[in-house]
């Protein structure tokens, strides 16, 4: 496994992304590439009291927060990945066992390859499908790569929805 998940039971949301990046795999930790705003987002949204650090995602559990990648024995950019690397089966075993309330997808590849669609037909925002009883987010992907197409909004209206405790209407 390239990281290890952070995951315990009823959390409020669980992040899962497509696979490490390079620089976090050898690093160890999620989301530790130069230029990605993961955990710098984690704080302005809200969803934790103070600005982590990738090496301070063992911490994130705490905040009611978990990590997880589709693929866990590969990484890479998206474009490096292949199919048959990603593991949703495995992925969905997981979000049964914890329960969290929502899963919120980095990217849309990941959401794309959760739910078997093209990612040119994803929205961000909150969705209609859900993974058990965990309710479906997608959001723009953190990742430095992503910079072209950064858009913060949704990012905000996660934490939103989780602090009110109530969904909004999900996109269909």
């Amino acid at each position: 496994m390239i990281l290890d998940d952070h995951l315990k039971s009823n959390l409020s949301v669980v992040f899962c992304g497509t696979a490490a990046g390079d620089r976090s795999a050898a690093r160890g930790y999620f989301y530790a590439g130069p230029g990605n705003k993961f955990w710098p987002m984690l704080h302005r949204t809200g969803l934790t009291p103070q600005r982590l650090l990738p090496e301070d995602g063992y911490r994130v559990c705490a905040f009611g927060i978990g990590l997880t990648d589709l693929a866990k024995h590969h990484s890479g950019s998206d474009a490096s990945l292949k199919r048959d690397m990603f593991d949703v089966a495995a992925f969905e075993r997981k979000i049964h066992e914890y329960r969290p309330r929502f899963v919120a997808f980095n990217g849309k590849k990941a959401a794309a390859t959760h739910l078997g669609v093209r990612s040119a037909t994803l929205e961000f925002g909150h969705h209609e499908r859900k993974v058990g009883l965990a309710q479906i987010f997608v959001l723009p992907s953190t990742s430095g790569a992503a910079n072209g197409s950064w858009v913060e909004q949704p990012w905000h209206d996660l934490a939103a929805l989780i602090s009110a405790g109530t969904p909004q209407a999900p996109l269909k």
